[in-house]
């Protein structure tokens, strides 16, 4: 009976700090994943980050590093709190940094996600992604950041994966880079061929038509899930209330549309969870997947055992849509 008491009475103070926790929050840190430079990225979002302070009452600072590696790290020692990611980066947010998913982004035409690009300049002898396939030794190629749905994963694994191709070898040169800086690289004849995207397409046919009638198209992706905003699950829940309450929100008058078509057209934002990472997560397992089936040096033994843990994986994400 005295044990009882005393789990119960240690219970109460447990609850009690996370009450007094809440309450002693006085700054968020939200990380902005770096898609661009870092002037461009906090014009962006300082003003929605502006009306975040005042709609949730705690002052949001802007976390802005130079790659996803960064803020993913700085939400896995809880110097961030709240962060925009892309899926990729999303998953290791939920895996590492004790994240979770709460919201997503909504396209302004209505679009349920974007879409992966590999771009060349418009004077380029590339003409097809046949092209890119069968001779790549001729050619530069610029790929995005590691954690980068569009810029890598999406790229790495329907353009080279599926036809047994490394890019780290199959080409003269590769360098890595964020989405603005792959797009001027071919702008500017650096490199023949890099990744990018519809977000940035649309950007640069608003502010610099010009610019895009400069670049070709070679390939498009399937469509890729929206942008995720990702929390620290340790955040007290009235916190994440007026968090959510506000992100799903926004969008109401006319000065926050202008806000939210500035941050890649967006018409506002929608609750989600962790579940719209599941066809990205079939996706790092399927990419595996022909790795090891391409593999020559393991043995048939160690592929099977390989090629099972992926299977079960692939076979347990499949039951959670």
């Amino acid at each position: 009976m005295i044990k009882h008491i005393k789990n119960t009475i240690t219970a109460m103070a447990f609850a009690a700090a996370g009450i007094a926790g809440a309450a002693d929050i006085k700054e968020l840190n939200f990380g902005i994943i770096a898609t661009e430079k870092a002037g461009a990225m906090k014009q962006m979002w300082e003003p929605f980050i502006e009306d975040m302070t005042k709609a949730v009452g705690i002052k949001v600072n802007g976390f802005y590093a130079t790659d996803y590696a960064g803020i993913i790290e700085a939400q896995r020692f809880n110097k961030v709190q709240i962060a925009w990611y892309g899926n990729k980066a999303a998953i290791d947010a939920v895996d590492r940094a004790n994240g979770e998913v709460f919201a997503q982004f909504v396209d302004l035409d209505g679009t349920p996600g974007y879409y992966s690009y590999l771009i060349t300049h418009k004077d380029s002898s590339i003409k097809t992604l046949d092209q890119v396939l069968k001779n790549g030794k001729e050619y530069s190629f610029g790929i995005g950041d590691p954690s980068s749905t569009s810029g890598t994963l999406v790229p790495s694994y329907y353009v080279f994966t599926l036809n047994n191709l490394e890019p780290k070898t199959h080409f003269k040169v590769m360098r890595s880079s964020n989405h603005e800086g792959n797009f001027l690289a071919v702008l500017n004849k650096q490199v023949d061929v890099a990744t990018s995207n519809s977000e940035m397409t649309e950007k640069m046919r608003e502010k610099s038509p010009e610019k895009l009638e400069q670049i070709r198209i070679l390939w498009t992706s399937p469509l890729i899930p929206r942008d995720p905003f990702v929390w620290r699950k340790d955040l007290p829940s009235d916190v994440k209330k007026k968090v959510q309450d506000f992100v799903t929100g926004y969008g109401k008058n006319e000065r926050e549309k202008e806000i939210l078509k500035n941050m890649y057209r967006l018409a506002g934002f929608k609750v989600s969870t962790d579940a719209q990472l599941i066809p990205i997560r079939q996706l790092e397992l399927f990419k595996d997947r022909k790795k090891f089936e391409a593999d020559e040096n393991m043995s048939a033994a160690e592929k099977k055992v390989k090629l099972d843990e992926i299977d079960g994986k692939l076979a347990a994400l499949a039951k959670l849509k």
